[in-house]
C-alpha cells in the first residue's frame, strides 16, 4: 500500500521524502518492525516512541510518523510530521488494515461498571439471533465462535484495527466493543467508524490516569461527541451525567431507566438467587441474572438490539434465556452448608456498593455476609480507603487481602485501605496479605447459608506480583476450599 493512502485523514505538519513509497506493515512498537513497515512515534505514558526511531529504522522502517523531526534524518526514509502522533496511529492502522469499521456494524460501549456485562451480552444475543458476532472485551476477544486472548480492555490502534479485518475475514457483521476511557484518551479508537455508543454509568475509578474526575467525565464524554449523525447514542437517565453524556452528540439520542420515563423503561417486580423477573417497557419477563445493576445492562441491551433493527419480542424472548460475562456475580453454593461463594469483578468502590447492595436484597433472614477484597498495586490509591469503608459498612465481617499488588508491597496496599476506618469498623475485619489463605478463612468463618463474597477478580486467572503473573483463579480456589474444608 502506498504511504499516501495510509494517510489519509492524518492531520500532517511537514513531509520530508515521497508519500508515494510503499509499506507492507504499520506498527507502533519498534521490536516488531520489519522491513518495508511505517513506524509510528507515540509519545505513550510510559515511553516515548520518539526515541526509537533509529531503532525502528535499522529493522528496516521506510518512513516515520512522528510529532518531532529528529535531529539527524536519514534520506532513504521518508519522514512524516503529524499534528498527534497516537491520532496518526488510530487513521493509518484504519486505512491499512481496509477501514474494517465500514464493514461491520461496530457498537461501543463505555462507562465505568457494566462494560463487560452489556458488550458479552450483547455478543451472546445477536449470536443467538443468528448473526455472526465479533466480541472486543476485558474478558475474552471473539471472532465467530473462535475465542482469542484479551491483554487489554481495549487494544492499541494497530491490533484493533488488525483484529477488526479478521473479523470482516471470518463474516462477522456485528461487532461489540468495550471502549475504556484509556482508549478514547490515547486515540486506539481514533479513525473508527462506530453505527452505535452505550453509557453505562461513570463512578470513582482511574484517577491513578486522569488525575481529576471531571477529566474522566470529558474523555468518556469525547467518545459521544465524536459519533456520527448516523449512529445511536444510549444512555443511562439514572446517572446524574447521563444526559451529559449525549448533549453535544449528533447521534440519534436514546435513554433508559428504572426510575423515570424513557425510551427503554424497566420495573423490577422481583430479585432473587433465581434471577430477574422485570417488566421492559411493558412486557413482563424473566432474566437469569441477578441484581439491579444487571437490570439496567440488560435495559443497555435490549436499548441497542432495538436501535440496531431486531424484533423487540424476539430480543426479550432470547435475552431471557442468557447468562452474563464469567466473574460477574458468578456464584457456586456449598454441597452440605448451602454456604453461597459470590465471585465478581467489582474493582471500584460504586462496584463494590451494587454487588452488596443486590447481596443485601437477596438475604432470606440472619444470614452474615462475609466480604474478602482488596485493591490493586500500582493503580488509584485515593480509592482504597473507600472500598474498604464500602466493604465494612455493608458486610458482617470483612478480609482484606492482596488483589494483583503490582509492583507495590501487599501489606501497604492493606494499610492503605485501613487508614482513616471509622472505629466501629476495625471490630469487623482481619487482614490476611495471602488471597488463597483469605479465601479459606472466609468460608471458615462461615455459618449454613452465610454468603460470602470475593471482589476484584472475577474471570482474571493470574495474580500479578512483582511483575510476575502466577495462575489464580478465585472460582477455582473457592472451589477446593468447600471440598477441603466439607463444606
Amino acid at each position: 500500500m502506498l504511504l499516501q493512502d495510509v494517510l489519509y485523514k492524518v492531520a500532517i505538519r511537514s513531509v520530508q521524502g515521497s508519500t508515494s513509497a510503499e509499506v507492507t506493515d504499520i506498527q507502533i512498537d519498534s521490536r516488531k518492525v520489519k522491513p518495508g513497515a511505517v513506524f509510528v512515534a507515540v509519545k505513550g505514558a510510559a515511553a516515548d516512541g520518539h526515541q526509537f526511531i533509529e531503532k525502528a529504522i535499522s529493522s528496516g522502517a521506510v518512513a516515520v510518523i512522528c510529532e518531532e523531526m529528529p535531529a539527524a534524518v536519514n534520506d532513504k526514509v521518508v519522514y512524516v510530521q503529524a499534528e498527534n502522533s497516537a491520532a496518526a496511529a488510530g487513521y493509518m492502522a484504519h486505512n491499512f488494515y481496509g477501514q474494517p469499521s465500514e464493514k461491520l456494524k461496530l457498537v461501543g460501549v463505555t462507562g465505568t461498571n457494566g462494560k463487560t456485562t452489556i458488550a458479552t451480552l450483547l455478543y451472546k444475543l445477536f449470536t443467538s439471533l443468528g448473526y455472526t458476532c465479533g466480541l472486543i472485551s476485558t474478558v475474552e476477544n471473539m471472532i465467530g465462535e473462535k475465542t482469542v486472548p484479551a491483554t487489554h480492555t481495549t487494544p492499541d490502534a494497530v491490533s484493533l484495527n488488525s483484529l477488526l479485518q479478521e473479523m470482516v475475514k471470518a463474516g462477522c457483521t456485528h461487532v461489540f466493543m468495550e471502549t475504556s476511557s484509556h482508549a478514547v484518551h490515547q486515540h486506539r479508537v481514533t479513525g473508527l467508524q462506530y453505527t452505535g455508543g452505550i453509557f453505562s454509568n461513570i463512578t470513582h475509578d482511574h484517577l491513578d490516569y486522569h488525575k481529576t474526575f471531571d477529566e474522566y467525565i470529558r474523555v468518556k464524554k469525547a467518545f459521544f461527541d465524536s459519533l456520527p449523525s448516523s449512529a445511536f447514542a444510549i444512555s443511562n437517565a439514572d446517572d446524574k451525567r447521563g444526559l451529559v453524556m449525549l448533549q453535544n452528540t449528533n447521534a440519534g439520542k436514546y435513554m433508559y431507566s428504572l426510575r423515570t420515563a424513557a425510551d427503554f423503561k424497566g420495573r423490577i417486580l422481583d430479585n432473587s438467587l433465581n434471577g430477574l423477573l422485570m417488566t421492559v417497557n411493558d412486557t413482563e419477563v424473566h432474566f437469569r441474572l441477578i441484581g439491579e445493576f444487571n437490570a439496567y445492562n440488560l435495559l443497555a441491551v435490549y436499548g441497542a438490539a432495538v436501535c440496531l433493527g431486531e424484533d423487540k419480542q424476539e430480543v426479550l424472548t432470547t435475552l431471557s434465556m442468557l447468562t452474563g460475562a464469567e466473574g460477574r456475580f458468578d456464584y457456586q453454593v456449598s454441597a452440605n452448608d448451602r454456604v453461597i461463594a459470590i465471585v465478581d469483578y467489582a474493582h471500584t468502590p460504586d462496584a463494590l456498593l451494587n454487588v452488596l447492595a443486590t447481596i443485601k436484597k437477596l438475604k432470606k433472614g440472619f444470614e452474615q455476609v462475609i466480604t474478602v477484597v482488596g485493591c490493586g498495586g500500582d493503580r488509584d490509591r485515593t480509592k482504597r480507603p473507600i472500598m474498604a469503608e464500602a466493604a465494612c459498612e455493608h458486610s458482617d465481617k470483612v478480609i482484606f487481602t492482596s488483589d494483583n499488588p503490582r509492583s507495590e508491597d501487599p501489606a501497604q496496599i492493606i494499610r492503605d485501605m485501613e487508614e482513616g476506618l471509622a472505629p466501629a469498623y476495625k471490630r469487623k475485619y482481619i487482614s490476611i496479605v495471602d488471597r488463597k489463605e483469605a479465601i479459606k478463612t472466609a468460608i471458615s468463618l462461615a455459618g449454613p447459608e452465610d454468603i460470602i463474597l470475593v471482589a476484584g477478580k472475577g474471570h482474571e486467572k493470574y495474580q500479578e506480583i512483582k511483575g510476575v503473573r502466577n495462575h489464580f483463579d478465585d472460582k477455582e480456589v473457592v472451589k477446593e476450599m468447600f471440598e477441603l474444608l466439607g463444606r
